[in-house]
Protein backbone atom coordinates (compact mmCIF):
# COMPACT_ATOMS: atom_id res chain seq x y z
CA UNK A 1 0.00 0.00 0.00
CA UNK A 2 1.31 3.45 -0.92
CA UNK A 3 0.92 4.75 2.64
CA UNK A 4 3.50 2.23 3.91
CA UNK A 5 5.88 3.17 1.08
CA UNK A 6 5.53 6.83 2.02
CA UNK A 7 6.24 6.06 5.67
CA UNK A 8 9.41 4.16 4.81
CA UNK A 9 10.65 6.76 2.31
CA UNK A 10 9.96 9.67 4.67
CA UNK A 11 12.07 8.14 7.45
CA UNK A 12 14.83 7.08 5.04
CA UNK A 13 15.15 10.51 3.46
CA UNK A 14 15.00 12.26 6.82
CA UNK A 15 17.87 10.10 8.12
CA UNK A 16 19.88 11.03 5.02
CA UNK A 17 19.56 14.71 5.94
CA UNK A 18 16.70 15.92 3.73
CA UNK A 19 14.47 18.64 5.18
CA UNK A 20 10.77 18.04 5.75
CA UNK A 21 9.86 20.47 2.99
CA UNK A 22 12.17 18.81 0.45
CA UNK A 23 10.84 15.36 1.40
CA UNK A 24 7.28 16.53 0.81
CA UNK A 25 8.25 17.98 -2.56
CA UNK A 26 10.19 14.87 -3.59
CA UNK A 27 7.35 12.47 -2.69
CA UNK A 28 4.54 14.75 -3.86
CA UNK A 29 2.76 14.82 -0.50
CA UNK A 30 1.94 17.53 2.02
CA UNK A 31 4.48 18.74 4.57
CA UNK A 32 1.95 18.06 7.34
CA UNK A 33 1.89 14.39 6.38
CA UNK A 34 5.68 14.24 6.51
CA UNK A 35 5.65 15.73 10.02
CA UNK A 36 2.88 13.39 11.13
CA UNK A 37 4.63 10.24 9.85
CA UNK A 38 7.98 11.24 11.34
CA UNK A 39 6.36 11.52 14.79
CA UNK A 40 5.04 7.92 14.56
CA UNK A 41 6.87 4.75 15.44
CA UNK A 42 6.24 1.77 13.16
CA UNK A 43 3.81 0.32 15.71
CA UNK A 44 1.89 3.59 15.95
CA UNK A 45 1.79 3.82 12.18
CA UNK A 46 0.44 0.27 11.93
CA UNK A 47 -2.37 1.08 14.39
CA UNK A 48 -3.07 4.31 12.51
CA UNK A 49 -3.36 2.50 9.16
CA UNK A 50 -5.76 -0.06 10.59
CA UNK A 51 -7.88 2.67 12.15
CA UNK A 52 -8.26 4.37 8.78
CA UNK A 53 -9.99 1.27 7.47
CA UNK A 54 -12.43 0.95 10.33
CA UNK A 55 -13.06 4.42 11.75
CA UNK A 56 -16.02 6.56 10.77
CA UNK A 57 -14.99 9.88 9.17
CA UNK A 58 -17.01 13.09 8.91
CA UNK A 59 -17.15 13.03 5.13
CA UNK A 60 -17.94 9.33 4.68
CA UNK A 61 -21.60 10.11 4.02
CA UNK A 62 -20.46 12.22 1.03
CA UNK A 63 -17.85 9.73 -0.15
CA UNK A 64 -19.72 8.50 -3.21
CA UNK A 65 -20.44 12.02 -4.38
CA UNK A 66 -16.82 13.14 -3.93
CA UNK A 67 -15.58 10.03 -5.73
CA UNK A 68 -17.97 10.79 -8.60
CA UNK A 69 -16.55 14.32 -8.87
CA UNK A 70 -12.96 13.12 -8.75
CA UNK A 71 -13.47 10.38 -11.33
CA UNK A 72 -15.31 12.73 -13.65
CA UNK A 73 -12.77 15.52 -13.12
CA UNK A 74 -9.41 13.99 -12.07
CA UNK A 75 -7.73 17.41 -12.01
CA UNK A 76 -10.23 18.78 -9.49
CA UNK A 77 -8.59 20.48 -6.50
CA UNK A 78 -9.56 19.79 -2.91
CA UNK A 79 -10.38 23.49 -2.57
CA UNK A 80 -13.01 23.15 -5.29
CA UNK A 81 -14.38 19.99 -3.67
CA UNK A 82 -14.70 22.01 -0.45
CA UNK A 83 -16.62 24.74 -2.30
CA UNK A 84 -18.90 22.26 -4.10
CA UNK A 85 -19.74 20.51 -0.82
CA UNK A 86 -21.01 23.84 0.49
CA UNK A 87 -22.81 24.88 -2.71
CA UNK A 88 -24.31 21.62 -3.95
CA UNK A 89 -24.78 19.62 -0.74
CA UNK A 90 -25.08 22.38 1.86
CA UNK A 91 -22.23 20.95 3.97
CA UNK A 92 -21.23 23.19 6.88
CA UNK A 93 -18.96 23.09 9.94
CA UNK A 94 -16.22 21.10 8.20
CA UNK A 95 -12.71 22.51 7.96
CA UNK A 96 -11.00 22.79 4.61
CA UNK A 97 -8.05 20.75 5.93
CA UNK A 98 -10.46 17.91 6.69
CA UNK A 99 -11.66 17.96 3.09
CA UNK A 100 -8.09 18.13 1.77
CA UNK A 101 -6.97 15.10 3.79
CA UNK A 102 -10.08 13.14 2.86
CA UNK A 103 -9.65 13.87 -0.85
CA UNK A 104 -5.97 12.89 -0.69
CA UNK A 105 -6.87 9.59 0.95
CA UNK A 106 -9.55 8.86 -1.64
CA UNK A 107 -7.11 9.56 -4.45
CA UNK A 108 -4.61 7.18 -2.88
CA UNK A 109 -7.08 4.38 -2.15
CA UNK A 110 -8.90 4.56 -5.50
CA UNK A 111 -5.83 5.47 -7.60
CA UNK A 112 -7.06 8.84 -8.90
CA UNK A 113 -3.86 10.84 -9.44
CA UNK A 114 -3.94 14.62 -9.86
CA UNK A 115 -1.53 16.70 -11.93
CA UNK A 116 -1.53 20.36 -10.96
CA UNK A 117 -0.59 23.03 -13.54
CA UNK A 118 2.25 25.05 -12.06
CA UNK A 119 3.08 28.71 -12.43
CA UNK A 120 5.44 30.83 -10.37
CA UNK A 121 4.31 34.22 -9.07
CA UNK A 122 6.75 36.76 -7.67
CA UNK A 123 5.96 38.41 -4.35
CA UNK A 124 4.45 41.90 -4.53
CA UNK A 125 4.80 44.43 -1.68
CA UNK A 126 1.67 45.09 0.34
CA UNK A 127 -0.06 48.42 -0.34
CA UNK A 128 -2.00 50.69 2.03
CA UNK A 129 -5.79 50.68 2.16
CA UNK A 130 -7.59 52.43 -0.65
CA UNK A 131 -4.54 52.97 -2.84
CA UNK A 132 -4.79 50.39 -5.60
CA UNK A 133 -7.16 48.11 -7.46
CA UNK A 134 -6.10 45.63 -10.16
CA UNK A 135 -8.21 44.63 -13.18
CA UNK A 136 -7.76 41.89 -15.74
CA UNK A 137 -9.71 39.84 -18.25
CA UNK A 138 -10.03 36.08 -18.60
CA UNK A 139 -11.94 33.48 -20.54
CA UNK A 140 -12.88 29.88 -20.12
CA UNK A 141 -14.56 27.15 -22.15
CA UNK A 142 -17.28 25.20 -20.34
CA UNK A 143 -20.04 22.75 -21.27
CA UNK A 144 -23.68 23.76 -21.67
CA UNK A 145 -26.75 21.63 -20.88
CA UNK A 146 -26.43 19.88 -24.25
CA UNK A 147 -22.79 18.98 -23.66
CA UNK A 148 -21.55 21.51 -26.22
CA UNK A 149 -18.57 23.75 -25.55
CA UNK A 150 -19.36 27.35 -24.68
CA UNK A 151 -16.74 30.10 -24.46
CA UNK A 152 -17.30 32.66 -21.72
CA UNK A 153 -15.44 35.88 -20.95
CA UNK A 154 -15.00 37.59 -17.58
CA UNK A 155 -13.54 40.68 -16.01
CA UNK A 156 -12.07 40.48 -12.51
CA UNK A 157 -11.39 43.27 -10.01
CA UNK A 158 -9.41 42.96 -6.78
CA UNK A 159 -8.56 45.50 -4.07
CA UNK A 160 -4.80 45.12 -3.64
CA UNK A 161 -4.83 45.54 0.13
CA UNK A 162 -7.80 43.44 1.25
CA UNK A 163 -7.89 41.02 -1.76
CA UNK A 164 -11.65 41.68 -1.92
CA UNK A 165 -12.88 40.62 -5.38
CA UNK A 166 -15.59 41.29 -7.93
CA UNK A 167 -16.20 39.23 -11.08
CA UNK A 168 -18.66 39.56 -13.94
CA UNK A 169 -19.13 37.36 -17.03
CA UNK A 170 -20.23 37.77 -20.65
CA UNK A 171 -21.00 35.19 -23.33
CA UNK A 172 -19.30 37.32 -26.02
CA UNK A 173 -16.10 39.39 -26.26
CA UNK A 174 -16.02 42.64 -24.28
CA UNK A 175 -16.66 46.10 -25.69
CA UNK A 176 -15.52 49.32 -24.06
CA UNK A 177 -19.07 50.14 -22.98
CA UNK A 178 -19.24 46.76 -21.20
CA UNK A 179 -16.02 47.46 -19.35
CA UNK A 180 -17.23 50.90 -18.22
CA UNK A 181 -20.54 49.52 -16.96
CA UNK A 182 -18.76 46.74 -15.07
CA UNK A 183 -16.42 49.29 -13.47
CA UNK A 184 -19.49 51.09 -12.16
CA UNK A 185 -20.94 47.88 -10.73
CA UNK A 186 -17.56 46.95 -9.19
CA UNK A 187 -17.32 50.36 -7.49
CA UNK A 188 -20.82 49.83 -6.10
CA UNK A 189 -19.86 46.34 -4.88
CA UNK A 190 -16.68 47.67 -3.24
CA UNK A 191 -18.54 50.74 -1.89
CA UNK A 192 -15.98 53.07 -3.43
CA UNK A 193 -12.93 53.16 -5.69
CA UNK A 194 -9.18 53.36 -5.24
CA UNK A 195 -6.75 56.15 -6.17
CA UNK A 196 -5.08 53.98 -8.81
CA UNK A 197 -6.26 51.16 -11.08
CA UNK A 198 -3.78 48.73 -12.64
CA UNK A 199 -4.56 47.25 -16.06
CA UNK A 200 -2.87 44.85 -18.41
CA UNK A 201 -2.18 46.01 -21.96
CA UNK A 202 -5.67 45.10 -23.09
CA UNK A 203 -7.01 46.13 -26.48
CA UNK A 204 -10.20 47.57 -25.00
CA UNK A 205 -8.33 50.10 -22.91
CA UNK A 206 -4.96 50.88 -24.45
CA UNK A 207 -4.11 51.05 -28.11
CA UNK A 208 -0.40 51.42 -27.45
CA UNK A 209 2.10 52.70 -24.96
CA UNK A 210 4.33 55.56 -26.12
CA UNK A 211 7.06 56.30 -23.57
CA UNK A 212 4.50 56.44 -20.79
CA UNK A 213 1.81 58.39 -22.71
CA UNK A 214 -1.21 56.11 -22.82
CA UNK A 215 -3.30 56.20 -25.98
CA UNK A 216 -6.65 54.80 -24.88
CA UNK A 217 -9.99 54.51 -26.58
CA UNK A 218 -11.88 57.79 -26.48
CA UNK A 219 -14.79 56.19 -24.64
CA UNK A 220 -12.61 54.98 -21.79
CA UNK A 221 -10.69 58.28 -21.63
CA UNK A 222 -13.99 60.11 -21.09
CA UNK A 223 -14.88 57.70 -18.32
CA UNK A 224 -11.47 57.87 -16.61
CA UNK A 225 -11.57 61.68 -16.69
CA UNK A 226 -15.09 61.73 -15.25
CA UNK A 227 -14.26 59.36 -12.39
CA UNK A 228 -10.78 60.87 -11.82
CA UNK A 229 -8.75 57.73 -11.05
CA UNK A 230 -5.16 57.32 -12.20
CA UNK A 231 -4.26 54.50 -14.59
CA UNK A 232 -1.18 52.31 -14.40
CA UNK A 233 -0.68 50.15 -17.48
CA UNK A 234 1.41 47.03 -16.98
CA UNK A 235 3.82 45.84 -19.58
CA UNK A 236 3.37 42.32 -20.85
CA UNK A 237 4.80 39.51 -18.71
CA UNK A 238 5.00 41.78 -15.68
CA UNK A 239 3.79 39.68 -12.71
CA UNK A 240 5.46 42.04 -10.23
CA UNK A 241 2.90 44.73 -11.10
CA UNK A 242 -0.25 42.60 -11.46
CA UNK A 243 0.44 39.40 -9.55
CA UNK A 244 -2.64 39.77 -7.34
CA UNK A 245 -5.10 39.89 -10.23
CA UNK A 246 -3.28 37.06 -12.00
CA UNK A 247 -4.02 34.88 -8.98
CA UNK A 248 -7.66 35.98 -8.97
CA UNK A 249 -8.11 35.05 -12.65
CA UNK A 250 -6.62 31.64 -11.95
CA UNK A 251 -8.79 31.24 -8.81
CA UNK A 252 -11.96 32.05 -10.77
CA UNK A 253 -11.13 29.59 -13.55
CA UNK A 254 -10.02 26.67 -11.40
CA UNK A 255 -12.33 27.04 -8.40
CA UNK A 256 -15.53 28.51 -9.80
CA UNK A 257 -15.96 27.83 -13.53
CA UNK A 258 -14.06 24.57 -13.91
CA UNK A 259 -16.44 21.61 -14.43
CA UNK A 260 -19.48 23.89 -13.98
CA UNK A 261 -22.34 23.52 -16.49
CA UNK A 262 -23.59 26.66 -18.26
CA UNK A 263 -27.34 27.21 -18.52
CA UNK A 264 -27.70 30.94 -19.17
CA UNK A 265 -25.68 34.07 -18.48
CA UNK A 266 -27.93 35.48 -15.76
CA UNK A 267 -27.81 32.31 -13.64
CA UNK A 268 -24.08 31.94 -14.29
CA UNK A 269 -23.37 35.44 -12.93
CA UNK A 270 -25.67 34.86 -9.94
CA UNK A 271 -23.80 31.65 -9.13
CA UNK A 272 -20.49 33.51 -9.42
CA UNK A 273 -21.56 36.26 -7.03
CA UNK A 274 -22.73 33.63 -4.53
CA UNK A 275 -19.35 31.93 -4.93
CA UNK A 276 -17.63 35.25 -4.16
CA UNK A 277 -19.60 35.58 -0.94
CA UNK A 278 -19.17 31.93 0.03
CA UNK A 279 -15.59 31.29 -1.10
CA UNK A 280 -13.88 34.00 -3.14
CA UNK A 281 -14.10 36.69 -0.47
CA UNK A 282 -14.70 34.48 2.57
CA UNK A 283 -11.91 31.93 2.36
CA UNK A 284 -8.79 32.93 4.32
CA UNK A 285 -6.23 34.32 1.91
CA UNK A 286 -2.94 32.38 1.94
CA UNK A 287 -0.78 35.55 2.01
CA UNK A 288 -2.55 37.95 4.35
CA UNK A 289 -3.94 35.08 6.50
CA UNK A 290 -7.28 36.87 6.82
CA UNK A 291 -10.67 36.74 5.16
CA UNK A 292 -10.89 39.37 2.38
CA UNK A 293 -14.45 40.22 3.43
CA UNK A 294 -13.28 41.09 6.94
CA UNK A 295 -10.37 43.23 5.74
CA UNK A 296 -12.64 44.94 3.22
CA UNK A 297 -14.90 46.06 6.06
CA UNK A 298 -11.97 48.18 7.22
CA UNK A 299 -10.62 49.16 3.80
CA UNK A 300 -13.90 50.50 2.41
CA UNK A 301 -13.63 53.45 4.80
CA UNK A 302 -10.48 54.50 2.89
CA UNK A 303 -12.00 54.20 -0.59
CA UNK A 304 -13.02 57.27 -2.60
CA UNK A 305 -16.78 57.72 -2.78
CA UNK A 306 -18.28 57.41 -6.24
CA UNK A 307 -20.60 60.39 -6.58
CA UNK A 308 -23.49 60.49 -9.01
CA UNK A 309 -24.34 58.21 -11.92
CA UNK A 310 -22.12 58.10 -14.99
CA UNK A 311 -24.07 59.09 -18.10
CA UNK A 312 -23.43 56.29 -20.57
CA UNK A 313 -25.04 58.29 -23.38
CA UNK A 314 -21.72 60.16 -23.56
CA UNK A 315 -20.22 57.02 -25.02
CA UNK A 316 -21.29 57.50 -28.61
CA UNK A 317 -19.22 54.81 -30.28
CA UNK A 318 -19.08 51.26 -29.05
CA UNK A 319 -15.48 50.21 -29.53
CA UNK A 320 -15.08 46.74 -31.00
CA UNK A 321 -11.39 46.03 -31.44
CA UNK A 322 -9.55 43.19 -33.10
CA UNK A 323 -5.88 42.30 -33.43
CA UNK A 324 -4.23 42.20 -36.85
CA UNK A 325 -2.66 38.77 -37.33
CA UNK A 326 0.78 38.25 -38.88
CA UNK A 327 -0.84 37.14 -42.14
CA UNK A 328 -2.65 40.52 -42.39
CA UNK A 329 -6.07 39.22 -41.42
CA UNK A 330 -8.41 39.84 -38.48
CA UNK A 331 -10.81 37.41 -36.80
CA UNK A 332 -14.44 38.39 -36.30
CA UNK A 333 -17.41 36.19 -35.37
CA UNK A 334 -15.73 32.98 -36.48
CA UNK A 335 -14.41 34.24 -39.83
CA UNK A 336 -11.15 35.82 -41.04
CA UNK A 337 -11.03 39.01 -43.09
CA UNK A 338 -8.08 40.46 -45.00
CA UNK A 339 -6.52 43.88 -44.56
CA UNK A 340 -4.00 45.42 -47.00
CA UNK A 341 -0.65 43.67 -47.10
CA UNK A 342 1.85 45.42 -44.88
CA UNK A 343 -0.76 46.59 -42.34
CA UNK A 344 0.70 44.28 -39.69
CA UNK A 345 3.98 45.65 -38.29
CA UNK A 346 6.16 44.21 -35.55
CA UNK A 347 6.70 47.57 -33.87
CA UNK A 348 3.04 48.67 -33.93
CA UNK A 349 0.00 48.02 -31.72
CA UNK A 350 -1.74 46.12 -34.61
CA UNK A 351 -5.22 46.99 -33.39
CA UNK A 352 -8.16 47.88 -35.64
CA UNK A 353 -11.72 49.00 -34.95
CA UNK A 354 -14.61 47.15 -36.59
CA UNK A 355 -18.31 47.83 -36.97
CA UNK A 356 -21.17 46.39 -39.05
CA UNK A 357 -23.24 48.59 -41.38
CA UNK A 358 -25.83 47.20 -43.83
CA UNK A 359 -24.36 43.71 -43.75
CA UNK A 360 -20.82 44.98 -44.39
CA UNK A 361 -17.88 44.75 -42.00
CA UNK A 362 -15.93 48.01 -41.87
CA UNK A 363 -12.37 47.94 -40.57
CA UNK A 364 -10.58 51.12 -39.44
CA UNK A 365 -7.23 51.90 -37.85
CA UNK A 366 -8.92 54.54 -35.66
CA UNK A 367 -12.47 54.80 -34.39
CA UNK A 368 -13.34 57.79 -36.56
CA UNK A 369 -10.78 57.34 -39.33
CA UNK A 370 -11.30 56.36 -42.95
CA UNK A 371 -12.09 52.76 -43.86
CA UNK A 372 -9.09 50.45 -44.15
CA UNK A 373 -11.12 47.58 -45.59
CA UNK A 374 -14.77 46.69 -46.22
CA UNK A 375 -16.03 43.12 -46.56
CA UNK A 376 -19.39 41.47 -47.08
CA UNK A 377 -20.18 39.24 -44.11
CA UNK A 378 -20.70 35.63 -45.31
CA UNK A 379 -23.02 33.01 -43.93
CA UNK A 380 -21.59 30.44 -41.55
CA UNK A 381 -18.22 30.34 -39.84
CA UNK A 382 -14.67 29.33 -40.72
CA UNK A 383 -14.52 31.43 -43.90
CA UNK A 384 -11.52 33.40 -45.17
CA UNK A 385 -12.66 36.55 -46.96
CA UNK A 386 -9.94 38.22 -49.05
CA UNK A 387 -10.04 41.43 -51.06
CA UNK A 388 -7.76 40.74 -54.10
CA UNK A 389 -6.39 44.28 -53.93
CA UNK A 390 -5.02 43.51 -50.46
CA UNK A 391 -2.71 40.89 -51.91
CA UNK A 392 -1.04 42.98 -54.63
CA UNK A 393 2.71 42.80 -54.41
CA UNK A 394 4.24 45.86 -52.79
CA UNK A 395 7.27 47.48 -54.37
CA UNK A 396 10.47 45.87 -53.16
CA UNK A 397 13.42 47.85 -51.81
CA UNK A 398 15.15 47.34 -55.14
CA UNK A 399 12.19 48.72 -57.10
CA UNK A 400 11.95 51.76 -54.83
CA UNK A 401 15.66 52.52 -55.21
CA UNK A 402 15.54 52.11 -59.00
CA UNK A 403 12.57 54.49 -59.25
CA UNK A 404 14.25 57.11 -57.06
CA UNK A 405 17.54 56.90 -58.98
CA UNK A 406 15.89 57.04 -62.41
CA UNK A 407 13.96 60.18 -61.46
CA UNK A 408 17.20 62.00 -60.64
CA UNK A 409 18.68 61.73 -64.18
CA UNK A 410 17.85 63.68 -67.32
CA UNK A 411 19.30 60.87 -69.44
CA UNK A 412 16.68 58.19 -68.68
CA UNK A 413 18.00 55.85 -71.36
CA UNK A 414 21.53 56.10 -70.03
CA UNK A 415 20.63 55.35 -66.43
CA UNK A 416 18.52 52.38 -67.53
CA UNK A 417 21.60 51.06 -69.33
CA UNK A 418 23.73 51.41 -66.19
CA UNK A 419 21.08 49.79 -63.93
CA UNK A 420 20.77 46.86 -66.31
CA UNK A 421 24.55 46.40 -66.28
CA UNK A 422 24.54 46.46 -62.47
CA UNK A 423 21.75 43.86 -62.37
CA UNK A 424 23.74 41.57 -64.65
CA UNK A 425 27.09 42.04 -62.91
CA UNK A 426 25.97 42.23 -59.24
CA UNK A 427 22.72 40.23 -58.93
CA UNK A 428 23.37 39.32 -55.27
CA UNK A 429 24.58 42.79 -54.26
CA UNK A 430 22.32 44.97 -56.35
CA UNK A 431 20.84 46.77 -53.32
CA UNK A 432 24.32 47.79 -52.14
CA UNK A 433 25.24 48.99 -55.65
CA UNK A 434 22.06 51.03 -55.94
CA UNK A 435 22.63 52.62 -52.54
CA UNK A 436 26.12 53.75 -53.63
CA UNK A 437 24.54 55.39 -56.71
CA UNK A 438 21.88 56.97 -54.47
CA UNK A 439 24.42 58.44 -52.05
CA UNK A 440 26.51 59.75 -54.97
CA UNK A 441 23.45 61.51 -56.39
CA UNK A 442 22.89 63.22 -53.04
CA UNK A 443 26.55 64.27 -52.72
CA UNK A 444 27.32 65.30 -56.34
CA UNK A 445 23.95 66.21 -57.92
CA UNK A 446 25.58 68.61 -60.47
CA UNK A 447 27.75 65.93 -62.01
CA UNK A 448 25.61 62.81 -62.26
CA UNK A 449 24.66 63.17 -65.93
CA UNK A 450 28.27 63.98 -66.94
CA UNK A 451 29.41 61.01 -64.86
CA UNK A 452 26.91 58.78 -66.64
CA UNK A 453 28.32 59.90 -70.03
CA UNK A 454 31.87 59.07 -68.87
CA UNK A 455 30.69 55.65 -67.65
CA UNK A 456 29.21 54.87 -71.07
CA UNK A 457 32.27 56.20 -72.92
CA UNK A 458 34.67 54.09 -70.82
CA UNK A 459 32.21 51.15 -70.56
CA UNK A 460 32.48 51.08 -66.77
CA UNK A 461 29.75 49.14 -64.93
CA UNK A 462 30.32 49.58 -61.20
CA UNK A 463 28.66 51.88 -58.71
CA UNK A 464 32.07 52.53 -57.17
CA UNK A 465 33.34 53.72 -60.57
CA UNK A 466 30.33 56.01 -60.79
CA UNK A 467 31.12 57.46 -57.38
CA UNK A 468 34.84 57.93 -58.19
CA UNK A 469 34.17 59.65 -61.52
CA UNK A 470 31.62 61.98 -59.94
CA UNK A 471 34.11 62.81 -57.19
CA UNK A 472 36.88 63.50 -59.78
CA UNK A 473 34.66 65.78 -61.81
CA UNK A 474 33.70 67.67 -58.69
CA UNK A 475 37.36 68.12 -57.64
CA UNK A 476 38.39 69.22 -61.17
CA UNK A 477 35.69 71.87 -61.30
CA UNK A 478 36.57 73.11 -57.82
CA UNK A 479 40.24 73.47 -58.76
CA UNK A 480 39.44 75.45 -61.93
CA UNK A 481 37.17 77.77 -60.08
CA UNK A 482 39.75 78.26 -57.34
CA UNK A 483 42.58 79.19 -59.79
CA UNK A 484 40.33 81.57 -61.64
CA UNK A 485 39.25 83.25 -58.46
CA UNK A 486 42.85 83.66 -57.14
CA UNK A 487 44.23 85.14 -60.42
CA UNK A 488 41.46 87.68 -60.66
CA UNK A 489 41.91 88.83 -57.11
CA UNK A 490 45.72 89.14 -57.27
CA UNK A 491 46.11 91.00 -60.60
CA UNK A 492 42.83 92.81 -60.64
CA UNK A 493 44.43 96.38 -60.54
CA UNK A 494 47.54 95.74 -62.68
CA UNK A 495 47.87 97.04 -66.29
CA UNK A 496 50.39 95.87 -68.95
CA UNK A 497 52.81 98.64 -70.28
CA UNK A 498 52.10 100.03 -73.74
CA UNK A 499 54.86 99.75 -76.40
CA UNK A 500 55.27 101.30 -79.85
CA UNK A 501 54.45 99.15 -82.80
CA UNK A 502 58.08 99.17 -84.26
CA UNK A 503 59.77 98.13 -80.99
CA UNK A 504 60.30 94.57 -82.14
CA UNK A 505 61.91 95.73 -85.49
CA UNK A 506 64.40 97.96 -83.73
CA UNK A 507 65.42 95.12 -81.48
CA UNK A 508 66.03 92.89 -84.51
CA UNK A 509 68.17 95.55 -86.21
CA UNK A 510 70.33 96.02 -83.10
CA UNK A 511 68.88 99.33 -82.16
CA UNK A 512 68.55 100.55 -78.67
CA UNK A 513 65.58 99.46 -76.72
CA UNK A 514 63.16 102.12 -75.93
Amino acid sequence: MKRYVDYYEIHRLFEEGFSKRSIAKKLGISRNRVIKYLDMSIEEFEDFSISLKTRKRKLDSYKDKILLWLREHPDMSSAQVYDWLQEKLGVKNIAENTVRNYVNDLREIYHIPKVNPSRTYLSVPELPMGQQMQVDFGQDTVKDLNGKSKRLYFIAFVLSHSRFKYVEWLDRPFRTIDVIQMHERAFKYFEGMTEEIVYDQDALLAVSENAGDLIMTSAFIKYQQARKFSVYLCRKNDPESKGKIEQVVKFVKYNFSKHRVFENLAEWNQACWKWLKRTGNYKIHHNIKKRPSEVHALEKKHLKKVVGTYIFENVVIESITRMIQKDNTIRFQGNRYSVPQGTYRKDASNIVYVNIENGLLNIRLTQTGSSLATHKIPEGRGNLIIDPSHRKRNLSKRDVLINEITEAFDDKEGIQWLIQKLLERYPRHIIDQLRVIQSTIKKYPRFIDDTLQEMKKLNMTSANDFRDIACSLSIEVQQREQVKTVMNEKYRDLRAPERKEDIHLKVLYGGKRI
